[in-house]
């Protein structure tokens, strides 16, 4: 049995699920989530709790279990919490903003990059150089966020770039002079 797909899912007050044969609907106080799970894959509601079970034992409906039960776990959490990530623009000039919903960053090219968030999703600008993208679908808040890093990355050398807050980069050192020379 996977350790992740026989965890529980604790369902929190304010938040309702709907199943109906593959599909599973999620309410809370943030939005609404829905997903169709893999055909096996069965979603049991007790009380406060959701258990995501399997039909048998085979090789495929083993991968999915545990994927299921945390994609399941992650739209309760979507609904009543919500998700976000932190990034940060570190470069001399480097700078963004939130323009008409879209974001405009300035990352050292010749033009600005304009990056449009997909519905549901919001980013805001602290101080030209922190960016906040949250929402309630965790798989699109993160391949936002990896988007706007992947504008420009951080590089070893100087440090400049997007980085997600707290990342680490590590640096290289530059080239050494030359030595030795008589």
């Amino acid at each position: 049995m996977s350790r992740i797909g026989k965890r529980p899912i604790s369902v929190p007050n304010k938040v309702t699920v709907a199943i109906e044969d593959q599909k599973i609907a999620v309410k809370g106080p943030k939005g609404e989530l829905s997903r169709v799970l893999p055909q096996g894959i069965i979603v049991q509601q007790e009380g406060e709790t959701l258990n995501v079970l399997r039909e048998n034992d085979s090789r495929t409906l083993r991968q999915l279990h545990g994927l299921s039960r945390t994609l399941v776990a992650n739209m309760v959490e979507g609904v009543s919490n919500g998700f976000q990530r932190r990034l940060e623009i570190q470069g001399v000039g480097y700078r963004a903003r939130v323009d008409a919903g879209n974001l405009v960053l300035v990352v050292g090219y010749s033009h600005e990059v304009k990056i449009e968030p997909p519905p549901g999703i919001q980013m805001a600008v602290e101080g030209n150089v922190n960016v906040t993208v949250s929402g309630i679908d965790k798989e699109l808040v993160g391949n936002l966020a990896a988007k706007i890093r992947a504008v420009r990355p951080p590089e070893v050398y100087k440090g400049k770039g997007i980085r997600y807050a707290g990342e680490v980069v590590r640096r290289k050192a530059g080239k050494a002079g030359k030595a030795g020379k008589k």
